[in-house]
């Protein structure tokens, strides 16, 4: 004997495809995605931690420029002092560093050049030297490239 149940059709009963529950059975009041305000709190958060980060690098940048043209006025420093052993004398412009010095006695002692070109600071600007009797100065502008300003570079013969 086979036993036969009615089928009962009921509204709390939802379609199965697969093993899954239909997604367009699915109650209404389950919300998907994102609403406007987490996503402006998630925009906000990003802006803020990227105003950080290029504060940061910033700094960095302006830390490298000011070491790369101390690094610069050093090298020249030891130029005008390679110079000098050379020539017995200071040289009278940063100049005669590549073409050699003006004055026809010195120039028989001239063998090459001890730079090929007279390099500018790291921000573009041309480099200043100063001949104060028996000692110079090098000085690089800066960030603002003028001299005799507060963000100067300087290097001198002491």
């Amino acid at each position: 004997m086979i036993r036969t149940c009615p089928i009962v059709a009921t509204a709390t009963l939802r379609p199965v495809v697969s093993g899954r529950v239909n997604r367009l059975a699915m109650p209404s009041d389950r919300r998907r995605g994102f609403t406007l305000l987490e996503l402006l709190l998630v925009l906000a958060i990003l802006v803020v931690l990227g105003g950080i980060v290029l504060v940061n690098f910033g700094g960095a940048q302006a830390d490298a420029n000011v070491n790369a043209t101390i690094t610069q006025l050093n090298s020249l420093k030891q130029a005008v002092q390679l110079y000098n052993i050379r020539m017995n004398s200071l040289p009278k412009s940063l100049d005669e560093l590549k073409d050699g010095p003006s004055d026809s006695a010195k120039k028989a002692k001239w063998t090459a050049p001890i730079l090929s070109s007279i390099p500018d600071d790291a921000w573009g600007n041309p480099i200043t030297y100063t001949l104060k009797g028996n000692s110079y100065e090098l000085r690089s502008g800066g960030l603002d490239g003028q001299t005799n300003t507060e963000d100067d570079l300087v290097v001198d013969s002491n």
